[in-house]
């Protein structure tokens, strides 16, 4: 998954990335992808839609 790297200051593929889920407004839980830059190693973020049903 590609995301912006904030060191870098540039996008990239994210390394090891990994969903996970974080409190959004009014308690909902929102998707997110949390991984590393492979140039710099620095944690990269990405929120993610919310699911179709």
């Amino acid at each position: 998954m590609e995301a912006y790297c904030v060191k870098c200051k540039a996008k990239r593929e994210m390394a090891e990335a990994n969903e996970v889920s974080m409190k959004g407004k009014g308690g909902v839980e929102r998707r997110a992808m949390k991984g590393k830059c492979p140039n710099c190693n620095t944690t990269m973020f990405r929120i993610l839609p919310n699911k179709k049903d």
